[in-house]
């Protein structure tokens, strides 16, 4: 006996399996599609937070031990620990009070040189035999031979934390070595400085894109946490953290990104920031009910929309077979389009009854899915484009000949100038100085204000010849001077001189994805513009390294000053260069 189907039970039969089926397909392939946008958006939103702060508080922490080491590296303060390393035990407590007042002029300097906004409030100079030199807060401990730190620092620069009633402190810890010592074989004290760290707590406690769970703290090398916990009071130095992130970067020295169990037990998503080195990990976590609740609202929007439609859709077969059968047809096309992962089909049935409702609806959850994953594409290229901007610091230093050109005067000389012959005023002075760098292979970092900074790289086998361009560069530069003078006055702009520094060394790098020029910084680009301001007018001053390395060519005059800048006693040294044969080689 066969079984019948009437037009209806086929109709419904039809919709009951069209819309089902294609309810399911586009609600699984929305659910796993938009589980993994959300999971690959947090894991770019949590790496982006983590790179970031993690690169900003290790900076912090290298800048906060570069400033240590340049009170440790003072000609003056190195001088007085020598002599009371040297004082005789009866004469020690005499000789340390006397030699306060000097102490306390050195670190005055020191703090006015690095700025006070670095939270700096106490520092000890120890010797080697731990006994203290001078404090400037409370002493509490006479000797601190057997404290670790002290040992630590005799070895090698170090940064840590100490509790204290209101949170804790930082701690920098840098050795001291004597005026003449080249090798640096042993040091002769040490300076324990403590330091407030809202710097470091403001770069950590902003919790803006993190949702209602996320949040950024970071962990020492003890498994301790060093920054406020959003959800427990109390847990600097007292909250332990011993997750898979943790143990991964102190133990193999890796990061990581993925679910885990956080410090409450709680399953989070997080990324993580490794600085074994500096002894410290930067966790950025969100819990992963927070990660997925957006898809679970979801998976139930889904389900409630394709129970209705499918409730719509048999309803509207039984009442009218006939005039359903087309705009169902259409449906269905549309409806496998959307299955097939095209969101932007639309059905535009217009009829006035359950099949134009459906339709309405149909569409109505399309244009939904459309606009989320939009909103979800730009979110993600907005999270890229931050990235690209960032600043990157290198890890490693180079030997560069770095130069200075300053104008002398140039603000009272341009008081009274328009801004269109202010600008004609600069123009001749960095044009013409940019051609003879170019001219000689050096490359342009900068001008400052009315300064330009250059530089030539040194390779190690073309050192000499290299410093020798270099010399050859600034001494043209200072013999250009009368050129400028002609351009000036053809614009009748007024007639300015300018001053001449080189210098040779390690300089730092830092580059940036946006420009093809690295720019420098260091102790030799800080010394090429201390020492600026003591060469003669349109003449040229180098660095004692600088000399050095040129002094064997016969083509110049070296000439030794001395200044209130530049002095053994300062740490500089200076010479003042100038051709031999100047008359011919300005007629060449």
């Amino acid at each position: 006996m066969k079984i019948s189907f009437s037009i209806d039970k086929k109709l419904i039969l039809l919709v009951m399996t069209v819309s089902i089926t294609t309810l399911s397909i586009t609600a699984y392939l929305s659910f796993n599609y938009a589980e993994q946008i959300l999971i690959e958006k947090t894991n770019d939103l949590l790496l982006g937070e983590a790179a970031t702060r993690g690169n900003s508080i290790k900076l912090l922490f290298e800048s906060r031990i570069e400033q240590n080491q340049i009170l440790a590296s003072d000609p003056m303060i190195k001088i007085l620990v020598t002599d009371l390393n040297q004082a005789p035990e009866k004469e020690f407590d005499e000789l340390r009070e006397s030699k306060r007042r000097d102490f306390l002029t050195q670190i005055q300097a020191f703090q006015t040189l690095v700025g006070f906004s670095i939270g700096f409030e106490d520092v000890k100079i120890i010797g080697t035999n731990g006994k203290v030199f001078f404090s400037l807060g409370k002493l509490t401990d006479n000797n601190y031979l057997k404290d670790p730190l002290f040992q630590k620092g005799l070895k090698k620069p170090i940064i840590d934390f100490e509790p204290t009633t209101t949170g804790k402190k930082m701690i920098i810890v840098s050795p001291i070595f004597a005026k003449d010592n080249k090798k640096e074989d042993y040091p002769i004290g040490v300076i324990i400085s403590r330091i407030r760290t809202e710097s470091m707590d403001n770069i950590l406690v902003n919790g803006s894109g993190l949702g209602k769970t996320g949040e950024v703290y970071i962990v020492n090398d003890g498994f301790l946490m060093l920054s406020k916990s959003r959800f427990k009071d109390n847990a600097i130095f007292q909250q332990k953290v011993n997750t898979i992130s943790v143990q991964n970067c102190f133990r193999e020295g890796k990061t990581f990104t993925g679910f885990y169990t956080d410090y409450r037990g709680i399953n989070i998503y997080g990324s993580s920031y490794c600085a074994k080195d500096l002894g410290f990990v930067l966790l950025a976590e969100i819990d992963e009910s927070e990660t997925i609740q957006p898809i679970l609202v979801l998976q139930e929007r889904i389900f409630q929309t394709g129970l209705l439609i499918t409730v719509i859709m048999i309803i509207a077969a039984f009442i009218i077979s006939k005039s359903f059968s087309r705009p169902l047809k259409k449906l269905k096309n549309a409806a496998n389009k959307v299955a097939g992962g095209n969101f932007d089909v639309r059905t535009n049935i217009r009829t006035r009854d359950e099949i134009g409702e459906l339709s309405l609806a149909f569409d109505s959850m399309t244009k939904k899915l459309q606009e989320s994953l939009i909103e979800i594409k730009v979110k993600e290229d907005v999270i890229k484009q931050q990235e690209d901007i960032l600043l990157q610091f290198s890890d490693y230093s180079e030997n560069y000949g770095v130069c200075m050109v300053d104008i002398i005067n140039s603000t009272k000389l341009t008081t009274e100038l328009s801004d269109s012959q202010t600008t004609e005023f600069y123009k001749i002075f960095l044009n013409s100085l940019a051609i003879i760098v170019k001219k000689f292979d050096g490359i342009v970092v900068k001008n400052i204000g009315d300064a330009l900074l250059f530089y030539f790289p040194v390779k190690f086998s073309e050192e000499k010849s290299t410093l020798k361009k270099c010399l050859d560069c600034c001494l043209t530069i200072s013999e250009s001077h009368v050129d400028m003078v002609k351009k000036l006055e053809r614009e009748n702009l007024p007639i300015f001189n300018y001053r001449i520094s080189a210098t040779y060394g390690m300089v730092r790098i830092a580059r940036t994805l946006t420009s093809s020029v690295n720019d420098i910084f260091g102790i030799t680009v800080n010394r090429c513009a201390k020492i600026n301001r003591t060469a003669p007018t349109n003449g040229l001053i180098i660095g004692e390294e600088f000399y050095e390395n040129v002094k064997i060519f016969d083509d110049f005059i070296f000439t030794k000053i001395e200044s209130e800048i530049v002095s053994p006693e300062h740490g500089y040294g200076g010479y003042t260069v100038s051709r031999k044969n100047i008359t011919n080689k300005i007629e060449n």
